[in-house]
């Protein structure tokens, strides 16, 4: 059986088919804040994709990105009275301590936004030359009228992409815009944020358009896995599609993969509403395996709400996968694993084939591994 997948554009599950080297592009963090179960469970998702394909033979080419010029940094610094790109490492080492505990294998590159900032003049300059932006006022702007394909990725109607706009600082009712959806490639800054100097006036990029110019520098024109949190459907996804295929004529992405959202105490989490689970919290308590395994036992397409019992459950779970690893490893219940896994990634399947493996006193350490648990001691 092939390895399937779900692919947002395409909405129904296909066969995920690349060449030897793979080349993925996730979405990445803004540091700005410690590492929540949201982010985890989207990288983690990615991490079990990245070993499966490897057990197939393939190499691996993941990038994710490090946002470190945008909004919601520049105002947690200015709370704080600190540099933003102090504020910024310090989170990010905090997140790539909790990805190591997590047991997630090290990405091909980790890019920062703020070291593309001639790629990303670059390719604005690119997309204004080929018609598909205008510059208005004090800001450049990507003409969504321009590109006919612009909602394919998502699929949603146009009340549902204003909508969304709206809601993620999209500013859909900016009067130099000439469509509410139209957005933002370069901004002026505000007096206490960083400013670069360009032909359109100095200033700063836009959310989306990062991730185009970090993608076509460290992977080329096209990627054969793109995605991260179900949140970046739009308008972050629909926009960066829109840009990069208007600056080279390529496909920009063969398949758009995304998780699902978490929630906790009714409410899916988000920083607004404080309502987070973080990773570093959770390793002062808990064995990160114990965390890791408590993540992939969700399936990483459907929504789930966070129970605090969910880590005591997990604890439990991988005592007894760590109480069955004597002896010659049951090759029956590693290749099940594999079947599990090229069904749409179906982590929590995997798991209760190791449950009852472990049950008739089966050896699980390959099949555990696979799914980035480490039962024996290194």
């Amino acid at each position: 059986m092939p390895l399937m997948l779900y692919d947002t554009a395409r909405r129904d599950v296909v066969p995920f088919a690349p060449p030897e080297q793979v080349l993925m592009y996730v979405c990445g963090i803004t540091p700005y804040d410690a590492t929540h179960l949201g982010h985890a469970s989207t990288f983690l998702a990615y991490d079990v994709l990245i070993r499966r394909l490897i057990d197939l033979g393939h190499e691996v080419k993941c990038v994710r990105n490090v946002t470190d010029v945008d909004d919601p940094l520049f105002a947690k610094a200015r709370e704080l009275g600190v540099h933003y790109l102090d504020l910024a490492a310090g989170e990010e080492a905090r997140f790539n301590a909790d990805m190591e505990a997590l047991n997630v294998l090290p990405v091909f590159a980790a890019p920062r936004a703020s070291s593309a900032i001639p790629d990303i003049r670059k390719f604005i300059q690119t997309v204004l030359d080929a018609g598909h932006a205008y510059v208005s006022g004090d800001s450049v702007y990507f003409d969504v009228s321009s590109f006919d394909e612009f909602g394919q990725v998502s699929g949603y109607p146009a009340d549902e992409m204003h909508r969304l706009a709206e809601l993620r600082g999209g500013n859909v009712d900016d009067p130099q815009k000439r469509h509410p959806l139209d957005f933002v490639l370069w901004q002026p800054s505000a007096a206490d944020e960083p400013a670069w100097e360009t032909p359109w006036g100095p200033g700063r990029p836009g959310w989306h358009v990062e991730c185009s110019a970090l993608a076509l520098r460290e992977l080329g024109e096209h990627v054969h896995l793109h995605g991260g949190g179900a949140d970046l459907i739009f308008p972050h996804h629909e926009c960066e599609r829109a840009q990069s295929e208007s600056a080279t004529g390529v496909t920009f992405v063969d398949h758009w993969m995304h998780t699902a959202l978490i929630s906790k105490d009714g409410e899916k989490m988000s920083k607004s509403l404080g309502n987070l689970v973080f990773i570093d919290a959770l390793r002062k308590e808990w064995d990160p395996r114990a965390i890791r395994l408590g993540i992939i036992s969700h399936h990483y397409r459907t929504e789930w709400e966070w129970s605090d019992n969910l880590m005591p459950a997990s604890t439990q779970r991988l005592q007894e996968w760590a109480g069955s690893i004597d002896g010659e490893d049951d090759q029956d219940v590693l290749e099940n694993v594999r079947n599990a896994l090229d069904d749409d990634l179906n982590t929590p399947e995997a798991c209760r084939l190791i449950d009852a493996a472990v049950a008739k006193g089966s050896s699980v350490a390959s099949a555990a591994s696979l799914l980035g648990i480490e039962l024996l001691e290194p």
